[in-house]
């Protein structure tokens, strides 16, 4: 965490639990707990009591475990999103948070002006007025919270949550303890509603707030001695005795007052209560902690998201981070918080400021829950919290943030994530650190990963489903691309490739060192070809060596290897010499060979690729073709066509021609029966003058060969195609099948 948001930290557990026991029963628990109850009944106010904990257990659970994973520092909540999810998506998040922080203050000191319900009935009825805006008092209430808070600070805001927590506990203990002539004349009502009752849906967005108060004090975070015990024991047990709580007042409302009451007077806690008056006070202290809880947080989330860089000037980041010299009070984030709070206190309406509120927390809720559960599957051995929730819990919790937002106002729902979208895309653009999802999604693709090839290693190896999985060794790797340029046309969608620069020597201090240099740059090279091909360096005292070596280990796909790509400039004779020499060794690991003899043009056009099929290429065609099959689905070769020349003695012509029109049609490969041209030959014929001739304008041309042939004739066996582009020439380990036989 940058330098601006280390300041002294000397709040123990009791403000976190203080700061969210106090918003969790605050203003909601006072004024719409019994619209709840009355509006869908007991038993399914149970349920929103259940459901609204399906989130906020879950969430509190994955709080407590990251916490005493790492250090939380200023930010709570957002510096758990950002430094789990990055910078750009934890900032986009984090705005989010920060904005349902900043407006919970207005929505607090509207609730806290409707405590004043009692006095303005007294004023109209002794003085004969008919005053009802309750914003003649919720604005300069806001005006005195915002003068305590720029020239006190954090430290008098949890003072007052000793005292305000006091009157919480005697206003419950009054509630409790009173009754009415309704408990005393009707059997207690599980399902009783009023008629025509609000949707299920609508009344849980009005209501959830009332839980969204357990994170509270995770704010405080910066300010804490020490967060990974603070924050788990405050959390948890405010959030337990919370739902506790909230099951014996809403069963102390139905059993105590009728549906139409609970409905129609949002203060029915005072009736029932032994002493009335004491309800709008315990509210009147409840929502002004509240208040004084978030307008602590809210500034706090904004100074570290400053801190962070997030927004598009520096002089603005520098502004909102800034604190004051004593204790970093985040005296300019207090500003912008409150003018925040102003805007929506104009509002005056709790439920329709209640909805917006639900949307933001259910979003970072929902990501406080991914980040445990992806953390869980990822296992990572660094990951070892002394709290440790379940992935199953946390998946919930997920899962239920996402049903729910769109459950409750699909219109909000999908504002809210449109609004973060652009907040993301906004970050990603002006922000220098683009650091994104990689932090916390790299552990999980390799676990996906390491859990895939295990799976593959156990699968079928005898599967008919051919496709390539190359191997390619070369010391030329910076001098030339086309060997890498032709493991990209492989690797694009059909086949595996592991692409590897030889540094020659043996393991040491200076080569390790180089090894590392190099494959810097061959991912480099990667990234900006955009390939799929997986790049690494081997150090080998000799070429041989280094193919034995490779040979033995299986591709990136987990299965074996089964083809091996060798590369070489026709203008150097001994490079082919080399790859000559090892062509038994890797035929002994029933490896299909390709050896790529390239020219100055490379690929070219990428427009023509030709295929030569002789009478001596059984085992290879099938394997030729395919190959041409899999080189023409990457994009570059989009435009190109397949030419097949069948070179074949008189006697074999037909049933050469027969063959490759079946094996086209039935294999389904996007070959035109016009592109196949048979040509005979006789011993009298110069083959290698023909392919000369008809093949000298194409980008590639696929020549099969046999090992025992090269014994021969050697080097001599490869030479003769001077004029012409790139050769691939192929010998395949066995017949490879086009047609599947599943």
């Amino acid at each position: 965490m940058p330098q601006l948001l280390k300041n002294k930290a000397n709040f123990g557990t009791a403000p976190v639990f203080l700061t969210a026991i106090s918003t969790i029963l605050g203003a909601v628990m006072f004024l719409r707990f019994g619209y709840a109850v009355g509006s869908v009944g007991f038993l399914w106010t149970l349920a929103i009591i259940v459901i609204g904990h399906l989130i906020t257990v879950p969430t509190a659970m994955a709080i407590a475990e990251i916490a005493t994973n790492q250090k939380v520092e200023g930010g709570g909540e957002y510096f758990i999103i950002s430094r789990s999810f990055g910078l750009n998506i934890g900032g986009a998040i984090g705005l989010a948070l920060y904005l349902s922080q900043a407006i919970s203050v207005a929505f607090y000191i509207i609730a806290f002006a409707e405590a004043f319900s009692p006095v303005y009935e007294f004023v109209n009825n002794e003085f004969g007025l008919s005053l009802s805006d309750k914003r003649l008092i919720s604005i300069p209430a806001l005006g005195i919270l915002s003068l305590i808070m720029l020239t006190k600070g954090a430290d008098l805001g949890v003072k007052a949550l000793y005292l305000v927590a006091g009157i919480l506990l005697v206003s419950l203990l009054f509630f409790f303890g009173g009754s009415t002539s309704y408990a005393q004349i009707t059997d207690f009502d599980l399902t009783g509603t009023v008629s025509n009752p609000d949707n299920f849906f609508y009344v849980f967005a009005i209501v959830f707030p009332a839980f969204t108060g357990m994170t509270a004090g995770v704010g405080l975070s910066g300010d804490l001695k020490n967060p990974k015990r603070s924050i788990p024991l405050g959390t948890m047990s405010a959030t337990i005795l919370g739902m506790a709580v909230y099951v014996l007042i809403a069963y102390k409302l139905a059993a105590t007052a009728s549906p139409d009451d609970l409905v129609g007077d949002q203060l029915i806690m005072g009736t029932i209560a032994i002493w009335g008056p004491i309800i709008p006070i315990g509210l009147a202290a409840a929502t002004i902690s509240s208040a004084l809880g978030s307008i602590m947080v809210a500034p706090r989330t904004l100074q570290a998201i400053a801190a962070d860089g997030i927004f598009p000037t520096s002089v603005l980041n520098r502004v909102l981070a800034k604190g004051t010299i004593k204790n970093n009070e985040p005296k300019n984030a207090t500003i912008v918080s409150l003018i925040v709070a102003f805007l929506f206190v104009s509002i005056g309406d709790v439920n329709a400021v209640a909805e917006i509120i639900s949307m933001f927390f259910m979003v970072t809720y929902g990501a406080i829950c991914l980040i445990s559960f992806l953390q869980h599957f990822a296992a990572d051995p660094s990951y070892r919290p002394t709290f440790k929730s379940k992935w199953s819990i946390s998946l919930i919790g997920a899962v239920m943030c996402i049903y729910l937002m769109f459950k409750m106002n699909p219109a909000y729902a999908l504002s809210s994530i449109v609004i973060m979208v652009v907040i993301y895309m906004g970050i990603t653009k002006y922000v220098d650190n683009k650091q994104g999802m990689a932090k916390i999604f790299q552990g999980v693709i390799f676990q996906l990963s390491r859990q895939l090839q295990v799976f593959i290693q156990k699968a079928e190896k005898d599967s008919d489903n051919w496709r390539p999985s190359v191997i390619c060794i070369t010391r030329d790797s910076f001098k030339r691309l086309s060997a890498f340029d032709l493991m990209r046309f492989i690797t694009f969608r059909y086949g595996f490739g592991s692409y590897l620069h030889l540094i020659d020597g043996y393991i040491s201090t200076q080569t390790h060192k180089l090894a590392k240099e190099e494959l810097s740059r061959l991912i480099k090279m990667a990234d900006v070809s955009h390939s799929n091909v997986y790049v690494d360096t081997i150090i080998s005292p000799s070429y041989t060596t280094a193919v034995a070596q490779s040979v033995q280990l299986p591709s990136v796909s987990g299965k074996d290897s089964n083809m091996m790509l060798f590369e070489y400039n026709r203008k150097e004779a001994e490079a082919l010499k080399e790859i000559i020499e090892n062509l038994s060794l890797v035929k002994a690991g029933e490896f299909d060979i390709c050896i790529l003899s390239t020219a100055d043009k490379g690929f070219a056009y990428k427009s023509e690729i030709h295929i030569w099929i002789t009478q001596n290429d059984f085992e290879n065609a099938n394997l030729m073709i395919l190959l041409g099959y899999v080189i023409m689905g990457h994009p570059e070769w989009q435009r190109a066509q397949i030419k097949i020349f069948a070179a074949m003695p008189e006697a074999e012509m037909a049933d050469q021609q027969e063959r490759m029109i079946k094996l086209i049609n039935e294999g389904r490969l996007p070959i035109s029966a016009n592109n196949i041209e048979l040509i005979t030959i006789s011993p009298e014929v110069n083959l290698k003058e023909i392919i000369n001739t008809k093949s000298c304008d194409a980008d590639l041309t696929l020549i099969g060969f046999k090992t025992e042939l090269v014994k021969q004739l050697e080097d001599h066996a490869f030479e003769g195609f001077d004029e012409m582009g790139n050769v691939l020439f192929i010998n395949a380990h066995k017949e490879t099948e086009i047609i599947s036989k599943d």
